[in-house]
């Protein structure tokens, strides 16, 4: 084990213990159809805010002083659960937007009473205009992923899984910038080495799989995915890249219609409906098929929010 590995396990460890007040331990939940084995959801979708992301804003936000103002760019699952996070928190934190964000979404991140700053025409824009805003004022940026202290955050997960199973042979994560996979790889690899990670990666946009198998950060190009939670490239010099590259054991990549099929079959057979990042890992569990029959797998719904009217066409035809 590297000792990337067994330091971020670490800070897992340390970031529950200041955490634990402010996010949902979520339930281990057995499936309702076994698919051929033992499959359980991790079901981060109950999360506050409905999603993991609230475990790595809220680890940040204790984990330096209380006194800096925060900065962080987001119109998704990361800004929403900031604002929850910063809120309880009562920390000072803005929110840079695009000026394309979606008015429900500006609303509730809104609704928590952080600073909004909206600015450029995609998210890309916003985030170099919150990074630039953090260098001026010395504030703290944060990143959705590209921070030791988010991925600790994530990494409590990993915690409550070992504390929820007495074995698990497989976890299954669906990867965008890498925080996910590589805070929860480190806290099984340190405390259950047998246990595999495997990510999920989609197919429209899987740069994290493309720069492990790469050994170096690479670009690609990034098509619309219904799994939008993990669309988009990663830093150079991430962190997440040296920290996943040690910790997965198996890559997935799934396509669009394997993506649906397994949005639909939660929907149907799990009475989950979930966002499409979560569907993903799914994706990649169905696609294992006979290699993890009978053994204990997990599979990570990482999130619940979706756009109601288009989940829902996609559901129930």
């Amino acid at each position: 084990m590297t000792d990337i590995v067994t330091a971020s396990a670490a800070r897992s460890v340390q970031a529950r213990r200041r955490i634990r007040a402010h996010i949902y331990e979520t339930p281990l939940l057995p499936a309702r159809h076994r698919h051929g084995g033992n499959l359980w959801f991790k079901a981060e979708n109950f999360q506050l805010t409905g999603s993991f992301k609230i475990r790595g804003a809220a680890s940040v936000m204790t984990a330096g002083a209380s006194s800096q103002p925060l900065i962080t760019a987001s119109s998704g699952n990361h800004g929403i659960a900031s604002a929850r996070a910063a809120q309880s928190l009562g920390r000072r934190l803005t929110v840079v937007l695009p000026e394309s964000v979606v008015p429900e979404k500006l609303a509730k991140i809104r609704a928590y009473g952080v600073d909004v700053v909206l600015h450029g025409a995609d998210a890309g824009l916003a985030e170099q205009h919150a990074q630039a805003l953090a260098r001026d004022s010395g504030a703290r940026y944060i990143s959705p992923y590209n921070d030791l202290d988010v991925i600790a955050g994530q990494g409590t997960i990993g915690l409550e899984l070992l504390d929820q199973a007495v074995q698990i042979d497989n976890v299954f994560i669906a990867m965008g910038g890498g925080g996910l996979i590589s805070g929860i790889g480190a806290v099984i690899k340190a405390f259950s080495p047998a246990t595999r990670i495997i990510g999920a990666a989609a197919a429209a946009s899987q740069a994290l799989a493309l720069s492990i198998a790469a050994g170096r950060v690479v670009d690609c190009p990034h098509h619309d995915t219904l799994a939008d939670g993990v669309a988009g490239g990663i830093d150079d010099g991430t962190l997440t890249l040296p920290l996943a590259s040690a910790v997965t054991d198996t890559i997935v990549t799934c396509n669009e219609a394997e993506i649906l099929q397994a949005l639909r079959g939660l929907a149907q057979d799990e009475n989950m409906l979930v966002e499409g990042a979560a569907a993903l890992a799914m994706a990649a569990f169905t696609k294992m098929g006979a290699a993890v029959a009978g053994q204990t797998n997990v599979v990570l719904l990482c999130g619940g929010n979706f756009d109601g009217r288009k989940i829902r066409a996609l559901t129930l035809t």
